[in-house]
């Protein structure tokens, strides 16, 4: 039987004993790879077990089961995968805001490639190995400047939200414009003429019947950006190191000083 972690009662694949040798050529690698392919083909709705042991081939769902334990187990396989790819130095840097830039933008463009991660993000505990390192990083970055390891957990989790929720709003507006035909700009522009027709009918909404008349905003790469600078923003006005260098003494008036 899997063994169950004290900590939260979920069975997580990190603390299950070693998967079997490899048999023939399937192994641990190769599902978790099988079924990284299946998500970005077509979705993480699609990610069975029949689904990932069809790609491999001539497998049975039951034999994967003994190298991921579980459907979380392969779900926690794939985030941690995935989120090892985006590039996390050694040690910081000298601008703790390009640290974190440098990782939010790395895992940004690794949602790009994979959409699915951030509608599975969210289900499964942030216990992976990579995805600890990645943690342990921003957190000494943070730490650094200052903060404390409960502020800096509270700075790296609201970033997190950010990109996080960004790559799942665009990964539903998405499908959302692929399942109404909306993948051509032609064809948006057609379905927001109408939707400005009705905000004209309503006659209260003359700001957004206007913006609906030549609507014009940032990209979602712009807006990304945005928020991002506003966090990093808010974060430097509580990081304790950076307020004090920017905090001068006062100085009693008829005195002079050299700050």
């Amino acid at each position: 039987m899997p063994k169950r972690s004290s900590a939260d009662g979920l069975t997580l694949i990190w603390t299950q004993p070693p998967p079997p040798a490899r048999h023939r050529a399937l192994g641990r690698d190769e599902i978790v790879a099988a079924a990284i392919a299946v998500a970005d083909t077509d979705g993480p709705d699609a990610v069975t077990m029949k689904a990932v042991a069809g790609r491999l081939g001539p497998y049975t769902p039951m034999a994967l089961y003994r190298y991921v334990q579980s459907k979380d187990g392969l779900v926690d396989l794939m985030l941690d995968s995935a989120i090892r790819t985006v590039p996390v130095p050694e040690r910081p840097g000298l601008h703790w805001r390009a640290d974190l830039r440098a990782v939010a933008a790395g895992t940004r463009e690794m949602i790009k490639r994979h959409p699915w991660y951030a509608w599975l993000v969210h289900t499964r505990p942030p216990v992976g190995p990579n995805t600890m390192r990645r943690t342990e990083f921003m957190l000494t970055v943070l730490v650094g400047q200052g903060a404390t390891i409960a502020a800096a957990m509270t700075f790296a989790a609201l970033i997190d939200r950010h990109i996080f929720g960004s790559g799942l709003q665009e990964a539903q507006e998405a499908r959302f414009n692929q399942r109404h035909g909306l993948d051509r700009p032609e064809d948006l522009i057609a379905a927001i003429a109408s939707v400005r027709e009705l905000a004209a009918a309503d006659g209260r909404l003359p700001l957004l019947t206007s913006w609906l008349a030549e609507p014009t905003a940032d990209t979602v790469d712009e807006q990304f950006e945005l928020g991002l600078d506003f966090l990093l923003d808010g974060i430097a006005k509580r990081l304790p190191r950076l307020r004090a260098s920017t905090t001068r003494p006062t100085v009693p008036s008829g005195t002079s000083a050299t700050v």
